[in-house]
C-alpha cells in the first residue's frame, strides 16, 4: 500500500475496519484526468458510474483491501476519506429576531 496517497482520515479509519473484504469505506479517488481503457475498466468494475476522460475524482465505497491496490495503481493521484459533514456551531435561538 502506498500510504503517500492516503489523507490521515482515511489512514486512520483502518484501524476501526474488521473485516479487510468488505466494502466500508467512502471514498474519493482522484485520478489523472486522461485515463487509459484500462484504467477504466478497473474504476468501472468496482462499480463507479460516470467514468469519462477528463474527469478526474470518483465516488465508492470500498475495501480495504481495494483501497490497498488502487493506492498502488501509478494513474491515482490519491485517495481521500469521504465523511458526513455536520454543523460544529449549531444553536438555535428562539427569541425575537430584531432590536
Amino acid at each position: 500500500m502506498d500510504f503517500q496517497k492516503l489523507d490521515a482520515a482515511l489512514a486512520t479509519a483502518f484501524n476501526d475496519v474488521q473485516n479487510p473484504e468488505e466494502p466500508s469505506l467512502e471514498v474519493f479517488i482522484h485520478t489523472e484526468p486522461i485515463l487509459d481503457s484500462a484504467a477504466t475498466a478497473v474504476l468501472e468494475n468496482l462499480g463507479i458510474s460516470g467514468v469519462i476522460s477528463g474527469r478526474d475524482i470518483f465516488t465508492a465505497t470500498l475495501s480495504l483491501n481495494t483501497i490497498s491496490q488502487l493506492s498502488e495503481e501509478p494513474w491515482v493521484k490519491y485517495l481521500k476519506r469521504s465523511q458526513q459533514l455536520r454543523l460544529v456551531n449549531r444553536r438555535i435561538n428562539t427569541g425575537k429576531l430584531g432590536v
